[in-house]
């Protein structure tokens, strides 16, 4: 019964037994972890957060916390009405590296269980996280800070949701557009927009906004391409006489023009959709003239649904004259 001793060291030991207790937590199979749990190991484990600040105990804990969280919803609970919540956020908030990748990394795994997702928006997590987001350089955490606040959006508050949008779009412009990150920041980006005016316009009316997402759709990756396309039809749709200039001045037909022959299905018809918010033939000078008639070209083939993989080379030509 190796999960005995852990716990009588847990509930009853000093400082250094404790902190040996927990590094051991991480050692022991599913099944003694959740007898250890069942034994009221958890709260003790979340007492150790509260300790004064020695970096090994803490990591112990954090750690031993992970162990027992992973594949339990019931251990995620228990972890939640143990107090520890505050706590790993109060870590978060400290100046104690690497721990405060550990605390945000513990907190993803919380924020996954459906039960603790309003206790924890409402001990300020959405708030600390955001502004977190600006300060961790660490690219993990920066991840790990970005899905818990996906797994947290339904209780971003309206007065953050400006705030939060404004935050990822300035992550996306700064980021590779292929990374992993920016592909995990426009997924939440745009699930903001997509049920927030506030949010949407925060975005377009950003200086660098539209172009960071233009930049997305021609070197993301897939799903990157798909966000940041749904993203820019919400904008032009929210006001196709303020924004559809300023969305052609970023050179987005060429890559839009390429995700709705390659992109994903519903990139596609974003795409497809967008091209034809954009289409004019009013203009008076004699190189838009040109491009509009074979943007013209293009869209008449998308329309009757002729893209097929055969001409591709030849879209791939239009694409070319159009960056010309």
């Amino acid at each position: 019964m190796a999960e005995v001793p852990v716990v009588e060291a847990l509930l009853f030991g000093d400082h250094e037994a404790k902190a040996a207790a927990a590094d051991a937590v991480t050692h022991l199979t599913n099944k003694q972890r959740h007898k250890l749990a069942e034994n009221g190991a958890i709260p003790a484990i979340v007492s150790m957060l509260h300790a004064p600040p020695d970096f090994k105990s803490l990591e112990s804990a954090i750690f031993a916390l992970l162990s027992l969280a992973y594949g339990s919803e019931r251990n995620k609970i228990r972890i939640a009405k143990a107090g520890a919540i505050p706590q790993l956020l109060n870590l978060v908030q400290s100046q104690i590296h690497p721990l405060i990748d550990h605390a945000i990394a513990a907190l993803l795994i919380l924020s996954s269980c459906s039960a603790n997702k309003s206790s924890m928006a409402a001990c300020g997590a959405i708030e600390i996280l955001i502004q977190t987001l600006h300060e961790n350089n660490s690219t993990q955490a920066k991840l790990d800070i970005i899905v818990t606040l996906h797994n947290l959006s339904q209780w971003i508050p309206t007065i953050l949701l400006s705030c939060t949008s404004s935050s990822l779009i300035h992550l996306v412009n700064q980021s590779e557009k292929s990374s992993k990150l920016v592909e995990k920041s426009m997924g939440l980006l745009e699930n903001i927009v997509s049920s927030s005016e506030i949010a949407l316009q925060e975005i377009a009316s950003t200086t660098f906004g539209i172009r960071a997402l233009v930049e997305t759709v021609e070197e993301g990756s897939k799903h990157c391409k798909e966000y940041a396309v749904g993203i820019l039809l919400m904008i032009c749709e929210s006001s196709r006489e303020t924004y559809r200039g300023m969305i052609l001045r970023e050179g987005a037909i060429p890559g839009l023009m390429q995700v709705s022959i390659d992109g994903t299905k519903r990139a596609k018809a974003s795409a497809k959709s967008l091209l034809r918010l954009l289409r004019d033939c009013s203009s008076d000078f004699r190189s838009e003239r040109s491009k509009n008639v074979v943007l013209e070209q293009v869209m008449g083939e998308i329309d009757r649904g002729e893209m097929r993989g055969i001409e591709v080379g030849m879209v791939e030509e239009m694409i070319a004259r159009l960056n010309m």
